[in-house]
């Protein structure tokens, strides 16, 4: 049987309301991402956690040692469970995350969180070249709006737009339910 994993990108807590870099839906998206915590939890599969640390000064956020760094209660690391501090979008570059995901034998990522035109577009791209089959929560995922030459682009379009170029090559697309392992 193929062995999965759950991936938890940057659920950090500038994402959210108070933080320095607050996400459209980022609470919705958390609360589903905490169901496929709990749910792998139950069925004892691997989980690992990643967060993100700014290290250009002055960090817009994300600064190293601050509340803003640290992962959102709600996503927060058990005992034993892996947490991997990067500092790029990809979640490999500069880690050891491969290493852990061959030594765990995962050929399988469930992948939730943030932002999902960044970290979330990088990681999946880079776990589907290494030979990963990508599993993607659409409603446990969040982003900002953004702009380009004048023109607005809102959180949900933005959000639709990179996981429509992420479906099929790269990942398959569906809701968290959808992805929740049997205990």
């Amino acid at each position: 049987m193929e062995r999965t994993a759950l991936l938890l990108v940057d659920w950090q807590n500038d994402y959210f309301d108070g933080g320095k870099m607050p996400l459209s839906g980022s609470d919705q998206a958390a609360r589903q991402a905490s169901r496929l915590l709990a749910a792998f939890r139950a069925a004892g599969l691997p989980v690992i956690h990643v967060r993100h640390e700014t290290l250009r000064e002055p960090a817009p956020f994300f600064a190293p040692g601050t509340e803003g760094a640290e992962i959102h209660p709600l996503l927060a690391p058990a005992e034993g469970e892996t947490v991997i501090t990067k500092n790029f979008p990809n979640s490999f570059r500069g880690t050891d995350l491969l290493e852990r995901l061959q030594a765990l034998e995962v050929k399988t990522l469930v992948i939730a969180g943030a932002m999902t035109h960044m970290c979330i577009d990088a990681t999946t791209r880079a776990a589907a070249d290494l030979g990963f089959r990508c599993r993607l929560a659409q409603d446990a995922c969040a982003t900002r709006d953004l702009e380009f030459g004048g023109v607005a682009v809102p959180a949900v379009q933005v959000h639709a737009a990179f996981l429509a170029g992420l479906s099929g090559i790269y990942a398959q697309i569906l809701p968290a339910g959808d992805l929740l392992p049997a205990a």
